[in-house]
């Protein structure tokens, strides 16, 4: 994949500015790096006019931007003694892909609210000294006939350069970016990805067998060892949006039976999958679980917790069972679309998606049975910024006095 460098750059070195009196301006403050392990501090923060960051840390900055389906998202991070720490986290609901499945094509307010998002993000980059970007689209692009147009409009108004990635690349750089919840505890391990018009599953051996994949590292966001690749891996182009387009909740009836319908048509994309059956055994003997990725399954574990707000820090690495899940699921059923929207967890962005999403969960869970969960609040972002960092080029130092 290509990498494209930040059209900001770092900034040109200027000897200290002395603040004049009564400008009314204050000093830009120094900007404080948050580890990865602690992800709850990383919240979005609020739109400012760009200023000039003053920084007392020399670590390179690296941004990862992620155009999905359904949320455009922004992680910038410092890197030092071989960890990433958050610098900001940027993340906002755009829905690029409504209505795709209806007419092969991304509507214009669609575009357009992405292209909101996505300015925001440029800024954000451009604020800082950030050493390298990588932006990339995924299913909604992949497929919209419309969607090379849009990156190419995205590049002429924002000046980022979106890659739209295969559903191979974007599974692996999800396993990469979850590959700290990944313990050596069980032998398998499948992480799904759910997205808002496909979702990526990947099945991973553990333990003995993945010893030097470096899927045991420390929580946090290292780049030590090799990262883990997918066994076996497989994109269905189900995800929340459009599934819930095609499967509109009923006013009334019989909630269960509508999201069984849900469910049964995602096991009907899986059900044929064969490749993963050598690692069937472990799933068996319960020696195997599954890491979700994905804002709907965040949104279970906040309501399990019973979260009076969402927070990252609780919610990323939580172990939830089966039973919890059904638990929160019924719970979602007997609430209905308003009281989802009064959900802190969920939100009226969320209310009609959540669903569409813990049935994929159910769907996975009921072909590859085992009773536990990790919930990751990471993913494609974090691989992101690890494939930058793991291809980093090294500076040579001119020869001097070379003859010509």
């Amino acid at each position: 994949m290509s990498e494209a460098p930040s059209k900001s750059g770092p900034p040109r070195r200027r000897g200290p500015r002395r603040a004049r009196k009564g400008s009314g301006h204050r000093a830009a403050q120094t900007v404080k790096s948050v580890p990865v392990a602690s992800p709850a501090q990383a919240q979005p923060q609020k739109d400012r006019p760009p200023q000039r960051p003053v920084t007392t840390d020399a670590s390179p900055l690296y941004a990862a931007l992620d155009l999905g389906t359904n949320n455009c998202r922004l992680m910038i991070a410092a890197w030092h003694n071989g960890q990433f720490r958050i610098v900001e986290a940027f993340s906002r609901i755009v829905r690029l892909g409504e209505g795709l499945s209806q007419t092969g094509n991304l509507s214009d307010r669609a575009m357009e609210r992405a292209l909101a998002a996505l300015k925001l993000c440029a800024e954000k980059i451009g604020r800082r000294p950030v050493v390298r970007t990588r932006a990339v689209a995924t299913q909604a692009c992949r497929i919209a006939q419309n969607g090379p147009d849009f990156i190419r409009r995205v590049e002429k108004e924002t000046g980022l350069k979106l890659t739209i990635i295969t559903p191979e690349e974007e599974a692996r750089l999800s396993v990469v970016g979850c590959a700290s919840l990944l313990e050596g505890d069980a032998r398998a391990a499948i992480v799904m990805d759910v997205g808002g018009g496909s979702t990526e599953i990947s099945w991973l051996p553990l333990g003995e067998e993945a010893e030097t994949t470096g899927a045991n590292a420390p929580q946090g966001l290292t780049a030590r060892g090799k990262p883990p690749r997918p066994q076996y891996w497989i994109s269905i182009p189900k995800g929340v949006v459009n599934l819930a387009e095609r499967f509109p909740e009923p006013p009334d009836g019989d909630k269960q039976a509508w999201f069984a319908q849900m469910v049964e048509d995602v096991r009907q994309s899986l059900i044929d999958f064969k490749a993963p059956e050598p690692l069937r055994p472990h799933f068996d003997a319960q020696q195997a679980y599954i890491v979700g990725t994905s804002g709907a399954i965040t949104s279970l574990a906040g309501m399990h917790l019973k979260l009076e707000r969402y927070d990252r820090s609780k919610v990323d690495g939580l172990w939830m069972t089966h039973d919890q899940c059904r638990a929160v699921i019924d719970r979602l059923l007997g609430l209905g679309q308003r009281g989802r929207e009064q959900e802190p967890c969920i939100g009226k962005d969320r209310a009609d998606l959540v669903l569409a999403g813990a049935a994929i969960l159910e769907a996975v869970q009921s072909l590859w049975p085992c009773d536990r969960l990790r919930v990751a609040d990471r993913g494609l972002r974090e691989g992101l910024l690890l494939s930058m960092v793991k291809k980093r080029p090294r500076r040579r130092r001119a020869r001097r006095g070379k003859s010509t």
